[in-house]
């Protein structure tokens, strides 16, 4: 039996599915998840000894690479010195003060451990702030699984949601309104009629969690119009795309200012991080200084600043993204050009480094037409990619990502995979 099947039946005696994240049991596309050994560059290796061209990058954060020698170093040093002290560091500061200067809305920011945190913390804020309790988040967006953010859109355009996992209050869910994205109408409509008790808009500005689709033109701005009219506060959800699509973020990458902004994945460098920040007469109410509580353990963790610091310093050069613009583009290219060959419908959805191939004619502007996609199609794309040493996401309603450490020969043998993997299922 290979090791990694040996594994993953003695995972699954002790940990839920076996993973210790639902999406890592391939649930989505059939199959039993290989077990990693070790990743280096734009390689990942399993337990079986078999190597891998990696566009999951740890789903985001890996912008470097596997293992780049400056986080490597980084974290080297800062774990000689300690793993966790519970008390501040100067560490802590200077990576506040990179965040700040290249995000200039996020005046003020708050250390937190995951993306998940970061969200819960920012939507607390919100509600502290204004004195309301009703959210407003967009269906497909992902915001971390707190109760109040695990919801699903009801039956109508402008209900309340609907709990989107057991466990989760209805009486909760009731808070959030689930609205289509890209859909500044639907908005527009539901802040008319109940913009009195809204706290904040969140939202991912690209989204990444139905697959990437890109804001249309004027939809964000259209949201930060709509909520400074009725007291709203905008939430940028940038734990993707913070420091991927662009040094500044979506934010910078699209012009527009949200009132807090969450972070996460690269300001970590790979290991575990999350931020919120924003408006100083915001942050100035987080405790200790206000009455919104929020606190954590191993907020600001050395180890994880030490690999965000390694990485942020990393992509201040200024070629950076346009480096990573150009891999992207030349791999949704030979995806393109291989679905074409194939005669295989394909949409191609882009920014920057961060890409979804969806199984449909397209176009994908929201959740409802990305859900047209045929996702047994994708299983077979993803199965016939892994058998040629392509690792992609294992599931259709996510993101490739691609990272510093990939060459355009990288690329182009994915490309290659790409139109031998198409010509096989269509």
């Amino acid at each position: 039996m290979a090791s990694s099947d040996l594994l993953f039946e003695q995972a699954q005696r002790l940990i839920p599915g076996g993973v210790n994240s639902p999406v890592r049991a391939f649930r989505a596309v059939g199959g039993r998840p290989f077990f990693v050994q070790r990743g280096e560059g734009a390689r990942i290796w399993d337990v079986d000894g078999r190597s891998y061209l990696d566009f999951l990058g740890s789903w985001g954060p890996l912008i470097l690479g596997h293992a780049p020698a400056p986080v490597v170093l980084g974290v080297t040093e800062a774990v000689r010195r300690g793993t966790s002290y519970g008390a501040p560091t100067s560490r802590e500061v200077e990576i506040a003060e990179v965040i700040s200067r290249a995000i200039p809305s996020v005046e003020m920011v708050r250390l937190v451990s995951s993306g998940t945190e970061a969200a819960m913390s920012a939507v607390r804020l919100a509600r502290g702030a204004t004195g309301r309790d009703t959210i407003i988040k967009f269906d497909g967006c992902y915001h971390g699984h707190a109760d109040g953010l695990l919801v699903k859109a009801g039956s109508g355009g402008a209900t309340f949601s609907l709990p989107d996992s057991l466990g989760v209050p209805a009486s909760l869910a009731s808070l959030t309104l689930t609205l289509p994205f890209n859909n500044l109408d639907a908005l527009r409509q539901t802040l008319k009629a109940r913009g009195s008790e809204v706290a904040a808009v969140i939202v991912e500005p690209v989204a990444g969690n139905m697959g990437v689709v890109p804001p249309a033109p004027g939809f964000l701005q259209g949201l930060r119009d709509l909520c400074t009219r009725h007291g709203a506060l905008l939430i940028f959800d940038e734990v993707i795309t913070g420091f991927r699509v662009a040094y500044g973020g979506a934010q910078s990458l699209y012009g527009v200012t949200p009132d807090l902004t969450c972070l996460g994945k690269i300001i970590g460098g790979g290991l575990p991080v999350g931020a919120y920040g924003g408006r100083r007469d915001l942050l100035e109410k987080v405790s200790p200084l206000g009455g919104v509580y929020q606190a954590g353990t191993l907020s600001g963790n050395p180890l994880a600043v030490a690999a965000g610091l390694a990485t942020l310093r990393a992509l201040a050069e200024p070629t950076v993204y346009r480096r990573l613009e150009a891999l992207g583009a030349q791999l949704q290219e030979g995806l393109e050009t291989a679905a074409r060959d194939a005669g295989i419908p394909l949409t191609v959805n882009r920014v920057g480094s961060m890409l979804t191939l969806f199984f449909t004619e397209g176009p994908v502007t929201d959740f409802a037409s990305a859900k047209r996609s045929d996702t047994g199609r994708y299983a077979k794309f993803f199965h016939g990619m892994l058998s040629r040493g392509v690792f992609l996401a294992a599931s259709q309603f996510e993101a490739a990502f691609v990272s510093l450490a990939h060459s355009e020969a990288d690329i182009e043998s994915a490309g290659r995979a790409a139109r031998a993997a198409l010509q096989a299922i269509r």
